[in-house]
């Protein structure tokens, strides 16, 4: 199901506060899918395509982390 008209989900974020970022492939933000990670973890899971790209930022000071979705 994607929720922005045909927009694909291209890159994901969780951050240290474990919220979530989610772009498109227009490096534009997908507001439907962003929110606090366990309230949307699993639709993400559910409608990301095989090649997005799934990061995870640890703190604010380092820099985001490419890991694989079963780790995200």
């Amino acid at each position: 199901m994607l929720i922005k008209d045909d927009s694909r989900i291209r890159s994901v974020i969780k951050t240290p506060s474990k919220m979530v970022i989610v772009f498109d492939e227009n490096r534009e933000q997908i507001p439907e899918y962003q929110g606090p990670y366990e309230e949307v973890k699993e639709l993400i899971l559910k409608d990301a395509p095989p090649e997005t790209i799934f990061g995870a930022w640890v703190d604010y000071e380092s820099d985001i982390k490419t890991v694989s979705r079963e780790k995200w």
